[in-house]
């Protein structure tokens, strides 16, 4: 079945391509008319079917020309991982320097990823909305499966929205009925409502028509629609001027939620690091993933928007970006208890190998540390993967960017797509909402306006997982060159990881900081770190604490500021604006904030 939908995917691609006007583009102006596609022409099962799946073909980023995948990689490892406490730009100060500014919060209109992350996600609105504006048109299709087709759009139509709206906050909402591909105007839409309403319905629709399970992986369930409906909710669960809590949003999310949970369907795997693992795409914890290619043969459909985020070794070579920082590193150490060390775990760094010589002795941390650091980050002395012993080989540059390599994305060596040109290209799906998810937003619903209680039992159940032992990284002895290594069944570090006691939830302050910091450590470098800052609402305490003691280290991060009630946000493109004029007005405003 993953073949069958991969080949489907690849083909119905190329013919909805055709349709998407490269705003880039004007070689088109010179030459003759090759033929014409139409809405019409699209009207029969075969097209309508195409062209969903040229909607699905957004969700990871890539298919516009003229443009860097990673500028709209769906893992949002720029908005959402480098522009948070998670990791630094990486690789050197040369290197893609919007990314820098990013980094540093001077967020501009005119930055090209942040253009281009605009112009993906519109896009992906601009094919759901083909796909529901020729839907009425189709005749050779059955009723049930209009109805599907056109929650599949929804659930599609509202997850585009969604990202628009966390990362740009003043983003229009579009739908079917004013978008009409014939009318370059139709798409220019206000910015002046908000679109939480609109993004709630279209997952609510999808909802009460998705199945509950799905014959190919990819396409979204009745519980994919109801989670993110629940992350929705979340969303709007606080005040992000002032943190304070929106019961009437929590209570909503708290209901959906729990109607995941109490359904049976989902469970946590066994262990941690099969959440990046292709070889277990796909599983029981998953509840909706991107799909990527298997094959080698489908390189094209490989995840190329993280291709620069590798590490700078062989046999990678390209390219060193989105480094861990050293404070997420230390958010991983534990008291002798097996406890996080919630209030002071960034005081005194975890030790790394900065400055240290490639071939000299070195020792990692001897402290007692959260096994999950091992599978999110890749350090001096430690098994990366199945590939070598981490060294300061696998760094760009280690005075700019620090010791640190990513390492939840990177496919082990038996799942890479090694011979096809780019050794950065994986098979790894990337599961955007997993149960462990829904288990911590429940968390935090329940410590708002549910038990504490039941929101410590909650954070256990991820706890319990990630101390499972048969998933620790196990210690690994040099050989005679750095490729070169033997596996014992010692971990490779001392990992000593317990459940909350009741004391730690025995009052909502408390209870709150757990379940954050236990969300960081679950998702760090899955590129939602920057967004759960913003919604708690602790978004400038948070990094601009960070800034000033991180900037000791790297100190280009000096001249970095985050501005409450600014840079919880990302400003309109000012190409978005310039092309948004009907009858001589501009239709999208800028946001207040960057005016």
């Amino acid at each position: 079945m993953q073949a069958t939908y991969k080949k489907i995917a690849l083909s119905a691609l190329t013919v909805t391509g055709l349709l998407m006007l490269d705003a880039c583009s004007t070689d088109f102006l010179t030459r003759p008319p090759q033929g014409q596609y139409s809405p019409a022409s699209l009207s029969n099962s075969q097209g309508i079917e195409g062209l969903l799946i040229g909607a699905y073909g957004m969700l990871d980023g890539q298919g516009i020309d003229g443009q860097d995948p990673w500028n709209n990689e769906v893992q949002n490892w720029v908005f959402g991982g480098i522009a948070s406490d998670d990791a630094y730009k990486g690789t050197d100060s040369g290197d893609q320097p919007e990314q820098s500014f990013i980094e540093r919060y001077d967020f501009q209109p005119t930055n090209g990823h942040i253009r281009n992350k605009w112009r993906g996600l519109y896009e992906g609105v601009a094919r759901t909305n083909n796909v529901l504006d020729v839907l009425a048109d189709v005749k050779d299709i059955t009723d049930a499966r209009r109805k599907q087709i056109e929650a599949e759009a929804r659930f599609l139509r509202g997850y585009y929205h969604f990202e628009a709206r966390k990362i740009f906050r003043y983003a229009p909402y579009i739908d079917e009925k004013v978008y009409d591909i014939s009318d370059p105007n139709s798409t220019k839409v206000p910015n002046d409502k908000e679109i939480w309403p609109n993004i709630e319905a279209d997952f609510q629709a999808a909802a009460a028509v998705l199945p509950e399970a799905q014959a190919q992986p990819g396409r979204p369930t009745k519980w994919a629609a109801l989670a993110h409906l629940g992350k929705t909710y979340m969303f709007q669960g606080f005040d992000i001027a002032t943190g304070a809590p929106n019961a009437a949003k929590l209570t909503q999310a708290k209901t959906v939620l729990d109607q995941i949970v109490n359904s049976g369907k989902f469970t946590l795997a066994s262990n941690f690091s099969q959440n990046f693992d292709s070889d277990t795409r796909n599983n029981g914890e998953s509840i909706f993933e991107v799909q990527y290619a298997k094959s080698a043969a489908d390189d094209g459909a490989a995840t190329a928007g993280m291709g620069l985020a590798h590490p700078y070794a062989s046999p990678w070579g390209c390219c060193g970006f989105y480094q861990p920082s050293q404070n997420l590193v230390n958010a991983y150490k534990t008291d002798a208890n097996g406890l996080p060390l919630l209030d002071t775990f960034n005081d005194v760094d975890v030790k790394n190998d900065q400055g240290v010589a490639l071939d000299a002795p070195y020792t990692p941390y001897d402290g007692p540390l959260d096994p999950r650091l091992d599978w999110t980050v890749g350090r001096r002395g430690i098994l990366f993967k199945d590939f070598k012993i981490h060294n300061s080989d696998f760094i760009r540059d280690q005075s700019y960017a620090g010791p640190y390599s990513p390492k939840k994305h990177v496919a082990s060596k038996k799942n890479t797509l090694l011979g096809t040109g780019w050794q950065n290209l994986t098979a790894n799906n990337y599961r955007l909402i997993r149960y462990a998810h829904v288990l911590l937003w429940l968390a935090e619903a329940e410590v708002e306006v549910g038990t504490l209680a039941r929101a410590r039992e909650l954070t256990n159940l991820v706890r319990a997982r990630a101390a499972n032992p048969a998933d620790f990284v196990k210690k690994a002895t040099q050989g005679a060159t750095r490729d070169d290594y033997t596996v014992t069944e010692a971990p490779a570090a001392n990992y000593v990881i317990k459940p909350y006691p009741a004391t730690t939830f025995a009052d909502k302050v408390t209870a709150r900081k757990a379940v954050r910091h236990e969300t960081r450590l679950e998702f760090g470098m899955e590129g939602h770190r920057f967004f759960d800052l913003v919604r708690w609402g602790i978004a400038a305490e948070t990094l601009n604490a960070y800034l000033a003691k991180e900037s000791l280290k790297r100190t280009y991060l000096k001249v970095g500021t985050f501005t409450k009630g600014k840079n919880e946000y990302y400003p309109i493109p000012q190409t978005a604006i310039d092309n948004a004029y009907k009858a001589g007005a501009p239709t999208l405003v800028q946001n207040p904030a960057y005016k």
